[in-house]
């Protein structure tokens, strides 16, 4: 199956707790981190959630 690359770019601090955990989710915790997720719908809709935090590599 597909994959896709994320890489953190935005701090969750003053985010709502919804969006600190969907970057749990993901695999992400710090700016500057990168996960590789298999590419599915739901991996979609929470990049989707918190795309002003993150940015798809690849």
């Amino acid at each position: 199956m597909a994959q896709v690359t994320v890489r953190q770019t935005g701090s969750p601090i003053r985010r709502k707790k919804d969006q600190r955990a969907t970057l749990v989710g993901l695999g992400l915790n710090r700016i500057g981190r990168t996960s590789i997720l298999e590419d599915t719908p739901s991996v979609r809709g929470m990049i989707a959630k918190v795309h002003h935090l993150v940015e798809v590599v690849s």
